[in-house]
């Protein structure tokens, strides 16, 4: 199940919502705010893995509190408003979507099908598909052919999706999506996949924890992500 807080000033759109999430079994919501305060409280009490979220609320608005989470642990972002003229800033803050108030029926079902195949947890381990031998890349104006074997992580960001061996970083056009699904990298973090092989440490921190490469590269990992991690190893 699927865990979301909404926050909302509007206790009318809370209660919309609330009403609208109960009817599918895979979201639960765990807490409902009417501000950024309450919010920040309760999105560190509860961890959500998904927050709708309102844009227009007194004092913080939700564009500041989206920027003011931590972005190794941030909770799916939907933003549920009456004004379209904030959607480009929505998506820089890593919005997940931008719903427009009063909420259509379809489209809010589109997103809740979104929502239910981006945060089903992926199988680690390789999957039963044809896998790649080599990832098409590019640095610069270079081509490059790089052997899904030197592969030790790839990450994404707002500039693309980077690959990393041990010896350089180049990119791609691929999404991290179909990556993981032709390749035997799995998710360590949202942004992030990882070659198992490549692991020589797991550093255990309070909020997640972070590896160590065979090349001394360090990568995050999330909460979501951990323990089925520690369990490929033989960790309990």
């Amino acid at each position: 199940m699927i865990s979301c807080i909404i926050i909302d000033d509007e206790p009318y759109a809370r209660d919309e919502l609330a009403i609208l999430l109960e009817n599918d079994p895979d979201f639960e919501v765990v807490a409902q705010c009417s501000n950024a305060v309450e919010a920040m409280q309760a999105i560190a009490k509860y961890k959500p893995e998904l927050i709708f979220l309102d844009i227009q609320m007194p004092k913080i608005s939700g564009l500041e509190l989206a920027s003011m989470l931590d972005p190794d642990n941030l909770p799916r972002i939907v933003f549920v408003t009456a004004f379209d003229e904030y959607a480009i800033t929505a998506f820089e803050k890593q919005a997940f979507d931008y719903l427009l108030k009063p909420i259509d029926d379809n489209r809010f079902a589109s997103t809740l099908n979104r929502l239910r195949k981006d945060l089903t947890p992926k199988q680690l381990g390789p999957i039963a598909t044809e896998k790649l031998e080599h990832i098409p890349c590019f640095c610069g104006n270079r081509l490059k052919v790089v052997a899904t074997d030197a592969v030790q992580f790839i990450y994404s960001d707002m500039s693309g999706v980077h690959v990393a061996t041990a010896n350089e970083l180049v990119h791609t056009h691929m999404t991290l999506r179909v990556l993981e699904e032709k390749t035997s990298l799995i998710y360590c973090h949202r942004q992030y996949l990882i070659a198992p092989k490549a692991i020589a440490e797991i550093e255990l921190q309070e909020a997640g924890a972070e590896v160590t490469t065979r090349s001394g590269a360090k990568v995050p990992v999330s909460r979501r992500y951990l323990k089925q991690l520690k369990q490929l190893f033989g960790f309990q």
